[in-house]
């Protein structure tokens, strides 16, 4: 246990200056977008003087190295900032909208999961069958539908034409409260409370942005399993294994598949973390209250801290999201341990 917390500790270590380095990154683009937070803040009637106040009581009076050191003193102490559009601190508005955006993603991942990794396996034990090219259809059209079109038709046909799903007006329908607010999963917090009817209500407003999501993921993860497993499957133990008698499902799913996965594991770790910061035009579309649609209003009116505690964010998801996946290898594949 000691080895692997102190390799733990040198992979978080390693990441450190990837930090750092999208800490100054953001510092410097954000101070590069068009606009003026201050006179944004202080409305369409504010005078020089009024603007000029409030760009001192933001700190946007001083010089691009005195902001940038009163930046990183106030994040060593745990403060992002405070949003001008919200009002709000910046991590608080993360904290209360991440679970959203990690719900819809994560029920994305998982549909997009059950059909691709089964889709790509039969892909690659039947090449050149009608599954095959099922498989590259949808790698096609996963790739060249933008997720804003998908939505939009989804919207469309389920909703305006057939009546079949509910409003995209957010994670509930305006006629539901809240679950009471446990992980922030509204999913996991209504069946955690027993609130069998809210949680039929939030299963239905997530069914069309998972969908549209999980479309959008479909292809790299279909296309990678099939092409590890092609891989797989023409390895010399895999004909070994054959040789031995093994029937075909422990060749395929307990031999190919276990060595597959592992090509398939980074795969998913990119496709997640990708997804869960590019997810905002999904969220824009549904009208789903996540840290994307909060980032690209921050955007549009210049808002500096917001901007830069949603890029933090991401990079600090995206580092713990490799540790996982260093540690997930090692299950996955015993062969391949901590100190490799």
């Amino acid at each position: 246990m000691a080895g692997r917390a102190r390799i733990i500790a040198s992979r978080v270590a390693q990441a450190l200056p990837v930090v750092v380095g999208v800490v100054i990154v953001t510092f410097l683009l954000t101070r590069a977008l068009p606009g003026d937070p201050a006179a944004y803040f202080a409305g369409p009637a504010a005078n020089e003087t009024s603007i000029a106040q409030i760009r001192a009581a933001l700190g946007l009076d001083k010089s691009l190295p005195e902001q940038f050191a009163i930046y990183v003193w106030h994040l060593l102490q745990g403060d992002l900032g405070q949003s001008i559009s919200t009002g709000q601190p910046v991590l608080e508005e993360l904290v209360r909208r991440l679970p959203a955006s990690l719900e819809l993603t994560l029920t994305a991942l998982l549909l997009s999961c059950s059909i691709a990794l089964p889709l790509g396996v039969l892909a690659a034990t039947r090449p050149g069958s009608w599954v095959d090219h099922l498989c590259r259809v949808l790698v096609t059209a996963g790739v060249s539908l933008p997720t804003f079109f998908t939505g939009l038709a989804l919207v469309y046909v389920f909703y305006y034409l057939l009546g079949l799903a509910p409003s995209p007006i957010g994670r509930l329908d305006f006629v539901y409260l809240d679950p009471p607010r446990i992980t922030g999963f509204f999913l996991i917090d209504a069946a955690l409370a027993g609130d069998w009817e809210t949680w039929a209500a939030a299963a239905r407003q997530i069914v069309l942005p998972a969908v549209t999501l999980a479309m959008f993921t479909l292809a790299p993860i279909s296309r990678i399993t099939r092409a590890s497993m092609l891989q797989a499957l023409s390895s010399d133990f895999i004909r070994t294994a054959r040789a031995a008698g093994l029937t075909r499902a422990t060749v395929v799913y307990r031999y190919a598949f276990r060595n597959a996965m592992l090509p398939v594991l980074t795969t998913l770790g990119m496709v997640f973390s990708f997804t869960l910061g590019a997810n905002v035009l999904v969220e824009k579309v549904f009208a789903w209250p996540g840290i994307g649609s909060f980032a690209v209003d921050a955007l549009v009116v210049s808002d500096y801290a917001a901007v830069q505690g949603f890029v933090l964010a991401m990079a600090l998801l995206f580092v713990v999201l490799n540790l996982a996946i260093d540690i997930a290898y090692t299950l996955v594949d015993p062969r391949i341990g901590f100190e490799s």
